[in-house]
């Protein structure tokens, strides 16, 4: 951690929800803040499918309310309660989602100024969408506006952190912090056999089953595959296309097996007795849990944050909803055992020591003393 392995100051977090599998990041991040941890979130839109969660081990939660404002492209929100919050926690450093679209985040940020705060943003990157075009000078100065306020910015991914300083933001106070969502692997990985068993792969999805997710696609591409490559397919997770999932399964390829929401020490033999996981669509930290037990992943691409997590010594990119991509991905990982093995190996050894909840910790503390070093000169610990 460059020396620095506490947090002297008392840190506030907004989110705007905090999902249950943050859980265990904010309680790691809780024990080193000396001064204590306070998470200021809201309630998701009940059509998002998030599940959140009301309390992190070590910190204290205060609930905003979230005022949803329009929708898709043009949403916005308000978080109401902030007052409460900060004059009640009192943050001297704070970290909020570096979104523009959060309305009231710029009135936390006065606030901590009139206090002598430091304030960091931490967000995936700024993008550029190619919607309205004529519009986009506009966009660009209102990015760069917004990021002007912060003393430093925590990027997902080395990507966002690229986008960050396009923008003009000081790539010195920019600090990466891979997003993880395990902590570092405590145990052996797997040994698996150098043939599949039975002389058939298993594929393996672990997720929420929401249209974004794109397992009808992983379905299909199963089935397109030549009758000797097809694997076993395990679905593992509930929501509300399972019902239409299954349906498409039993028409397309019977072969694919649901079962159900598991959860914790239950899923370890099922990562364990797969050959290779994949993840079709949007999201997925299991991803990472998937790696920590030794697979090769395909992934879609999205944005950036699985760059920095599959590369080609441990898995694929494939360009989201594209069937013949994912299937012609799929033959290829698939015809060739000997290599997943290495393949998974090597996603054992990033989680292990690059990309994991302790790594993810230590980057956010470089940047919280990067920011107070930036705002208060060298009293980066008093």
């Amino acid at each position: 951690m460059d020396g620095v392995n506490r947090i002297p100051w008392r840190v506030g977090v907004q989110q705007r929800v905090l999902p249950t599998y943050r859980a265990p990041f904010f309680a790691a991040l809780a024990r080193v803040c000396e001064g204590g941890l306070g998470l200021f979130t809201g309630q998701p839109r009940p059509q998002e499918a998030i599940e959140s969660t009301r309390a992190v081990e070590g910190a204290t939660l205060f609930p905003a309310r979230n005022v949803h404002l329009l929708g898709g492209p043009l949403y916005l929100c308000w978080q109401a309660g902030w007052s409460a919050w900060l004059t009640t926690f009192q943050p001297q450093v704070l970290i909020v989602e570096a979104n523009p679209r959060y309305l009231s985040t710029p009135w936390g940020v006065r606030w901590m100024r009139r206090h002598g705060g430091v304030v960091i943003g931490w967000g995936l990157g700024a993008p550029e969408t190619g919607r309205l075009p004529l519009l986009a000078g506009l966009r660009h100065a209102w990015r760069r506006r917004f990021l002007a306020q912060f003393d430093a910015l925590i990027a997902y991914s080395r990507r966002g952190a690229a986008e960050y300083a396009a923008l003009g933001f000081d790539p010195q106070r920019i600090v990466v912090a891979p997003n993880a969502a395990t902590p570092r692997p405590t145990w052996v990985p797997p040994q698996r056999p150098p043939a599949y068993p039975q002389g058939r792969a298993t594929v393996l999805f672990v997720g929420r089953l929401q249209a974004r997710k794109r397992v009808d696609l992983l379905i299909r591409a199963c089935a397109a595959l030549p009758p000797a490559l097809q694997p076993r397919l395990h679905v593992v997770g509930d929501g509300p296309a399972r019902p239409a999932l299954e349906k498409l399964a039993q028409a397309v390829f019977p072969a694919a097996e649901f079962l159900g929401a598991v959860h914790g020490e239950a899923l370890r033999p099922i990562f364990e007795q797969a050959d290779l996981f994949v993840l079709p669509g949007t999201g997925g930290l299991a991803v990472q849990q998937a790696m920590a037990h030794a697979l090769p992943v395909i992934v879609a691409a999205g944005d950036g944050t699985q760059q920095d997590l599959v590369r080609s010594g441990n898995g694929w990119h494939v360009p989201p909803d594209d069937l013949p991509a994912l299937t012609a991905t799929l033959a290829e990982a698939l015809s060739d055992p000997a290599r997943l093995r290495q393949m998974g190996m090597e996603s054992f050894r990033i989680v292990s020591e690059e990309i994991n909840l302790d790594t993810m910790v230590a980057a956010f503390m470089r940047a919280i003393h990067l920011a107070w070093e930036y705002r208060h000169g060298g009293q980066s610990c008093t």
